[in-house]
């Protein structure tokens, strides 16, 4: 299985955005809370633009 750098690199950063993510969606946020939601919400669209372009051609 042949995984380009950039999907891999993408993949990583989905990962680590939905971790990211999961505690602002578990309860009340405070201000730290609401950085992990920015920060994993920034990770999760990279990844996924990261992701979704690594191959040629037009990206779905």
């Amino acid at each position: 299985m042949d995984i380009p750098n950039q999907a891999g690199i993408g993949a990583i950063l989905i990962v680590v955005g939905v971790l990211l993510f999961l505690p602002g969606v578990s309860g009340p946020a405070d201000a730290v809370t609401l950085a992990t939601l920015f920060a994993g919400s920034a990770l999760l669209t990279a990844g996924t633009y990261l992701f979704g372009t690594s191959e040629g051609g037009r990206p779905v």
